[in-house]
Order: C-alpha cells, then sequence, then structure tokens
C-alpha cells in the first residue's frame, strides 16, 4: 500500500522540518479499536491510580519543556517566549485536571420512597482535532479534561503542525499512561479527519477552526447523535472609552492582535474607539506598532512571527490593498511567510478587513459617538467569542460586558484564557465551554440510579 506524507515545513524559512506520513481512513479505524480497549482497563482505575498517572504525565511534560518550545518554534513559527509558554500550559492543564479527577462526583437527590443519586461515567473514546494555531495548548484543552474523566483520545493533529502532537503522545508513554489510550494521528482532515468524526465507536468530537469546518463536523455528528464541542472563528472587539487610561489602553493594543501574528481566534481585530479621544488614540499608536519586533522566532527579542503558510500569506494580502490607509509596521524580507503588523483606518464597518477573520497580523479602527454606539459596533459580527473594554468606570465596565454577545470579555486587560476558567463562544463562534472547573463533566455521561427503600 502506497501512503501519502506531509512535509511540515518552518514557517519563518519555508525549509522542510519533518515529512510525516498520513493516518489513513483505515488506520482511524483500526486506532478506535485499540483505544475501545485501553478506555475500558483505564475507566475501572482508582480515580487516585489515574490522578498519579496524569501528574506524572505533567512531570514528564516539564522535563521536556524546552524541547516541546524549540520544536514548536521549528514547525509553527511561534516565538520562542510564547512556545515556552504554550509547553507549560500543557503541563498546567494536565496537573489542573489530575485534580479534578477525584472531585467528578455526582449527586444525591431527595426523592419519596427511596435513595436517588447519580453517577459520571466516562463517554469512551474522545476524538479531539486540533488546529495548527496553537497546536499544543488546545490539544490539551480537549486531551487532558477527557483522560482525566476515564476517556481514551484520539488527536488528530493539523497538518502543518504534527510534531509536538507525536512528542506529547510519546511521552505519555514515558509517564506510565496505558498504551493506546492517548493515539496521534496525523493526517489530511477529509480522510483521517473524517474517519474520525464519521466513526461509530467515537462518542465525541472536540474540535477548534474554521466556522465553515465546523458547522461541517457539527452535520455529520448530528446524523449519528454523537456529542460535539466546536470553538471556532472571531471577530473580536477592543472597545477604548474616553474615560480610560488612554496610555495603557494603546500599550495594550499591538500585541491584542499580534500575537501569534494575528492567527489567534481572540485577536482583537476591531479597535473601537471613542470619537473625542481617536486622533488622540491613533497618534499614540502608530509608534506603538511600527516598533514590534518582527524576525527570527528563536530570538529571545522577538515579538512577532511570520504566519503559519504561503496559503494563509496570501489571504491575508488579499485583505491589505495598496490604497488602504493605515499604520504599517516591518517585516523581514525574502525567504518565509511574513507580514507586517498592520492597522488600518477609514474602513466601512462593513468593509471585508472589519468584518471578516482575516487570521493574521491586521486590525482596523473605528469610532463610536457614544455607550450604545460601542455595543452595536461589538455586536455587529456574526462572532462572539472574545472582547476587551478600557474604562475607569465600573458600573460602565459591568453595563457593557453584560451587553456585548461573547463568551470571554475582559475589562482593562486582554487576557482571554486561563485553564482554570471556562471558555467558548457565542453565535457563530462555536458551541460549548472547554477549560474551567466544569471541564471534565463535559466528557461524561450522567446516569441516574433510584434505589428503593419501601419494604
Amino acid at each position: 500500500m502506497s501512503y501519502a506524507h506531509h512535509e511540515v515545513l518552518n514557517p519563518a524559512t519555508g525549509e522542510v522540518v519533518e515529512t510525516v506520513r498520513a493516518t489513513t481512513a483505515a488506520e482511524v479505524g483500526a486506532a478506535v479499536a485499540r483505544a475501545a480497549t485501553a478506555q475500558q482497563g483505564w475507566a475501572a482505575a482508582a480515580p487516585a491510580d489515574r490522578a498519579r498517572l496524569l501528574r506524572r504525565f505533567a512531570t514528564v511534560v516539564d522535563e521536556h519543556l524546552e524541547e516541546l518550545a524549540q520544536l514548536e518554534v521549528r514547525e509553527a513559527g511561534h516565538t520562542i517566549g510564547n512556545a515556552r509558554w504554550e509547553a507549560g500550559n500543557v503541563r498546567d492543564l494536565l496537573n489542573f485536571a489530575a485534580g479534578g479527577v477525584e472531585r467528578l462526583s455526582g449527586r444525591q437527590i431527595p426523592v419519596a420512597g427511596g435513595l436517588d443519586i447519580t453517577i459520571l461515567e466516562p463517554l469512551g473514546v474522545i476524538g479531539v482535532i486540533a488546529p495548527w494555531n496553537f497546536p499544543m495548548p488546545i490539544a490539551a484543552w480537549g486531551t487532558a479534561p477527557a483522560l482525566a474523566a476515564g476517556n481514551a483520545v484520539l488527536l488528530k493533529p493539523a497538518e502543518t503542525t504534527p510534531l509536538t502532537a507525536l512528542r506529547l503522545a510519546e511521552l505519555a508513554l514515558e509517564a506510565g499512561l496505558p498504551e493506546h489510550l492517548f493515539q496521534v494521528l496525523p493526517g489530511a482532515g477529509d480522510e483521517a479527519g473524517n474517519a474520525l468524526v464519521e466513526h461509530p465507536g467515537v462518542a465525541k468530537i472536540v474540535f477548534t477552526g474554521s466556522t465553515r469546518v465546523g458547522k461541517s463536523i457539527m452535520a455529520t455528528c448530528a446524523e449519528r447523535v454523537k456529542r460535539v464541542t466546536l470553538e471556532l472563528g472571531g471577530k473580536s472587539p477592543n472597545i477604548v472609552f474616553a474615560d480610560s487610561d488612554l496610555e495603557a489602553a494603546v500599550a495594550a493594543t499591538p500585541m491584542s492582535f499580534l500575537d501569534n501574528s494575528g492567527q489567534d481566534c481572540c485577536a482583537r481585530t476591531r479597535i473601537l474607539v471613542q470619537r473625542s479621544v481617536y486622533d488622540r488614540f491613533l497618534e499614540l499608536l502608530a509608534p506603538a506598532i511600527e516598533s514590534v519586533v518582527v524576525g527570527d522566532p528563536a530570538d529571545e527579542k522577538t515579538q512577532m512571527g511570520p504566519l503559519i503558510s504561503q496559503v494563509q500569506l496570501d489571504r491575508v494580502r488579499s485583505y491589505v490593498t495598496d490604497e488602504l490607509k493605515g499604520i504599517r509596521g516591518t517585516a523581514p524580507e525574502g525567504p518565509g511567510f511574513w507580514f507586517p503588523p498592520t492597522v488600518l483606518t477609514g474602513l466601512a464597518p462593513d468593509a471585508p478587513a472589519a468584518c471578516d477573520e482575516v487570521f493574521g497580523p491586521v486590525a482596523v479602527v473605528l469610532s463610536f459617538e457614544d455607550e450604545a454606539e460601542a455595543i452595536r459596533l461589538a455586536n455587529a459580527t456574526e462572532y462572539g467569542l472574545s472582547g476587551s473594554i478600557w474604562t475607569r468606570d465600573l458600573g460602565r465596565a459591568i453595563r457593557v460586558s453584560r451587553a456585548v454577545a461573547a463568551g470571554n470579555l475582559s475589562v482593562n486587560s486582554h487576557s482571554s484564557v486561563r485553564y482554570s476558567t471556562p471558555f467558548g463562544g457565542y453565535k457563530q463562534s462555536g458551541l460549548g465551554r472547554e477549560l474551567g472547573p466544569d471541564a471534565l463533566t463535559a466528557f461524561t455521561e450522567t446516569k441516574n440510579v433510584f434505589i428503593s427503600t419501601e419494604a
């Protein structure tokens, strides 16, 4: 049998890092069977033993943190600082999930004539389809709580970024997790991914990626009444009111949409500024954007690296034509997939760059008159994943937070993600929640048992 292979490219140079064989649909089926067998033993293990092994997995990840970070730099083009955080996030999430194993308890419900209890049982085999923009942490978002709840996990990484996932699977075995409990299936979405979604032995799919693909996965899962969690696109607002600490808001703005070269569903790519401070905001923002260090992601001083691929570079370029006004930073020329930090001004709110998820280092600045217009502009999108509100007025912060239709908001900050708090979107940004104190229950089935006490 001949097998397809995928070349993993270094986004900073365009050079081949490694060639990885793609998993076939038949191999996915075999992996599901192996995982189902491994899951039965894992679910039967004492909760304390499962927790101990997950903590050991976290320790082994920590021991290989620099190796994983360097691998992420080469395959994804992430800055080394970000990559170290991502590897550390995998470690921290494994520890957090391990802490929930022995607290995954049901309830006793008062009823007449007996005792009623609920039991949380694992679903079985979970399929996690991870994206290329944050290969390590997002893979762990689904994998760690699913394992902690007693499930087996089949992880399909993106074609462009399979290397850290494959290494994590090796480290899981080194830590002592049962063989076949956590398997990585690199390959194409239209073969390995589809096979995972369609397989009747897979109880749930966790997908992070585009809204278009998420809808297709959801439709396939609906035909099989299969559970699904979707974390999809975003076009998040950064709302700056005149009463805010303007200097602080400006200082935080560049990396709110340039982190990971803008390849972030939570990127604050719609900057909404109150009209009375609009000109001053742009005056302060220009040097902040122009000073962002774009270059070799392995360099400790680099703040922004390349885009992931030529395809993504072409997409970003299609939104930024020469006649558009704005602020432009600088980026390396030559090999690699580079695009400069860009802030566009003078656009209508319904312009493509102001509405579409560009998924690159591009933001637009729009003005608003008052609180009502700020809310209207913030909600004038099909997405609702994240957003920020800058104001000194606590009452306004609460009012606007309640009014903006998004799953994750921050006030005087751009923080969206913590492993200890829930994460997910409104509208076209997704379905369900990941992370947080209830993460494990998303991978369980609730069984109700009534025990009669009547003679």
